[in-house]
Formats: C-alpha cells, sequence, structure tokens
C-alpha cells in the first residue's frame, strides 16, 4: 500500500510526494476516499486559508473521510495548514471549525515588535524527546511559513515547540494523529528525516528504493 496524500484542492502536493518517494515509499495523491482508508498511513498536507480549506475538505467529503482514516488507527500527518486543519477551531479571517481531532485553537501571531508571517528558519525544542517521531534526530532547524499557530488545550498533545517571540507549537501528537507546523520536504536532512519516522510509523521501515505492495 501507499502514503495517500489527501488532494482537497490546497496543498503543495507535488513536493511532499516527491520527498515521499525520495525517501524509498510510494505516494498517491488522491481524493478518493476509498484510496485513502486503504492506504498503510494519510498525509494533510495544506496551503491557505484555514476557513477556505475546511470548505473544501467539507465540500468534498474528505473532511469525514479523513476522521475515519484516524478513527480506524490510520497514522495521520498534518503538514503547516494541515496540521491547523487538525484542531477544533481558527480565528482565521472569522470563526471555524476544524477536524477535531485534536483538542485547541488556532490563533494569529500578534506581531508588533516581530515580523508577521513567520517566515525561516528556526530551531525545533523537544517536549517529549522520547516521542516516536523525533527518534534519532537531534533538535535543529526547520523551515517555517505562518501567520497563524495553534494551542494545543492538552500540554501531552504538544511534541515539539519553536521560539519566535514565543514558544509556538512545532509539532504535535496524540495516538495515530501528527501535525507538524513547518514544511518537513523543505527541511533538509532533519526534516527528511522527520518524514521518514513518520512513514516507519506508518508502514514500517524500508530500505530506500523499496516499493510498497
Amino acid at each position: 500500500m501507499a502514503i495517500a496524500i489527501v488532494d482537497y484542492g490546497m496543498g503543495n502536493l507535488h513536493s511532499v510526494s516527491k520527498a515521499i518517494e525520495r525517501l524509498g515509499y510510494d505516494a498517491v495523491i488522491t481524493g478518493d476516499p476509498a484510496q485513502i482508508l486503504a492506504a498503510d498511513g494519510v498525509l494533510l498536507p495544506g496551503v491557505g486559508a484555514f476557513g477556505d480549506a475546511m470548505e473544501q475538505l467539507r465540500s468534498s467529503g474528505l473532511a469525514e473521510t479523513v476522521r475515519a482514516a484516524a478513527s480506524a488507527g490510520q497514522p495521520l500527518l498534518g503538514i503547516c495548514l494541515g496540521m491547523q486543519l487538525l484542531f477544533d477551531e481558527s480565528e482565521e479571517h472569522g470563526h471555524h471549525q476544524g477536524l477535531g481531532l485534536l483538542p485547541g485553537k488556532v490563533v494569529r501571531f500578534a506581531g508588533g515588535s516581530y515580523k508577521v508571517p513567520h517566515m525561516g528558519w528556526n530551531r525545533l525544542e523537544y517536549v517529549q524527546p522520547e516521542h516516536p517521531l523525533l527518534q534519532g534526530v537531534q533538535e535543529g532547524h526547520v523551515y517555517f511559513v505562518h501567520s497563524y499557530h495553534a494551542l494545543p488545550e492538552l500540554a501531552s498533545d504538544l511534541v515539539a515547540v519553536t521560539d519566535y517571540e514565543q514558544k509556538v507549537t512545532a509539532i504535535v501528537g496524540r495516538g495515530n494523529v501528527y501535525g507538524m507546523q513547518f514544511h518537513p520536504e523543505k527541511s533538509g536532512e532533519l526534516g527528511m528525516t522527520l518524514l521518514r519516522n513518520f512513514l516507519e510509523l506508518a508502514a514500517g521501515p524500508r530500505q530506500a528504493g523499496e516499493r510498497l505492495a
């Protein structure tokens, strides 16, 4: 089986797909619920506004598909906006309900004394260094681009943070549901190792170049 990249019309799908393939796994970009639910793992990317993304997910029926995948125990990774969509709600351009897979909300950076959006390389600080996503990964810099950030309701869901005039949620995880605010596919060796760790959680380790059945 492949890793399903959810195609709901918003996201940097091909760069994520190529990164997965470079790590030796099959990736399929799909909006087919059956294909998503049959995959070893599900990746939810996202670029753009929270409300628009949720409208696309709802109108396509993929919001329920993603929830069903999570409920079935499939490893699910949200990237950038995709991570924010995992939460209950966002205040981006109004009030919008999210997927509700992680309790918490998404709020805008206050700005003023610092630039918004938060754009560039920032160092990860591990809150749960023993978390499976972080195995074999030293703290280092990854690439962020975002104007809003997540506030998890439960400290136990927070895996890593970064410092941008405040502690900012960088990685979250609860059971089989994970999220990365940064772009692992654009974050060099560290980002690729984090992505590999997710893929190994989803499908088990594979030799580079081996195709999934």
